[in-house]
């Protein structure tokens, strides 16, 4: 038994110092982690102005360097569509009610009211562009047809308003018989 106590001391020694290691290369790793998250998240030139012996000569002209490319972004971003683009024509429609069908938690159908308040975006320089507000009474039909068939589960959470979005775009492109409808901008949906 001594001799099993005399080797432990020496056999502790060597894990001790493989513990002490590991710890170090996990610390490390996480270092590294967090630099790469860093660096992600603001951009290399955000993180070579935070560094000692960057001076503020190469903060400013990295600062400056990006902020040109935010300006063409900014002017790109209205020449597709931006604010203040003459392009985009937004068309409200009329406040639509409909009935919806709704299952509780017993299983039984029951109806709700459905009000959606909604505008239509389109870009006037395409083909097929002036039909669009002389089809709005149609396609609000065809709207107020899809509505009534929908379930209340077909329009929770975020995927059944991109499914809403894209169904009544798909009916705006078809009537108007054009790609001029961009987007379907909601308002109001309640379901009551």
């Amino acid at each position: 038994m001594a001799s099993a106590s005399s080797a432990d001391p020496a056999g502790g020694a060597p894990r001790k110092g493989r513990g002490l290691l590991r710890g170090a290369l996990l610390v490390l790793a996480c270092l590294v982690a967090l630099g790469g998250g860093l660096v992600a998240s603001v951009g290399p030139s955000a993180v070579m102005a935070l560094l000692p012996g960057s001076g503020d000569e190469a903060g400013e002209a990295h600062a400056d360097e990006g902020s040109a490319p935010d300006a063409d972004q900014a002017h790109a971003g209205s020449a597709a569509g931006g604010v203040g683009d003459d392009r985009i024509v937004v068309t409200p429609f009329q406040e639509i009610i409909v009935n919806i069908t709704s299952t509780t938690a017993t299983g039984r159908q029951t109806t709700r009211f459905l009000k959606l308040n909604l505008a239509l975006a389109y870009d006037n320089t395409l083909p097929g562009a002036a039909n669009i507000e002389e089809r709005k009474l149609f396609m609000r039909d065809s709207i107020q047809d899809y509505l009534r068939q929908l379930n209340e589960s077909d329009l929770q959470g975020s995927i059944g308003l991109v499914r809403l979005k894209a169904e009544l775009l798909r009916r705006a492109r078809a009537i108007s018989d054009s790609d001029a409808p961009q987007e379907f901008l909601i308002a109001d949906l309640i379901v009551q």
